[in-house]
């Protein structure tokens, strides 16, 4: 008995705790769905910027070790 209750206690606790998070869940209102989305795309608009600027400082880097041919 001590087997199925091990395999059976952890469902049935998850079982728990995913309805208790979505009956907190709701649909955001027209005002949180804009700030959300707002700092998402400042948030793609700054690693976009950080990778490019990586990008045009290694790319001469690389071209001095290896070796332009």
């Amino acid at each position: 008995m001590d087997t199925i209750d091990s395999v059976v206690d952890p469902l049935r606790a998850f079982s728990k705790d995913s309805i208790r998070l979505v009956q907190r869940c709701h649909k955001p209102d027209r005002k949180e769905f804009i700030k959300v989305a707002l700092r998402t795309a400042i948030g793609f608009v700054v690693m976009g910027f950080v990778g490019f600027f990586v990008k045009l400082i290694f790319i001469p880097i690389n071209n001095i070790i290896v070796g332009s041919v």
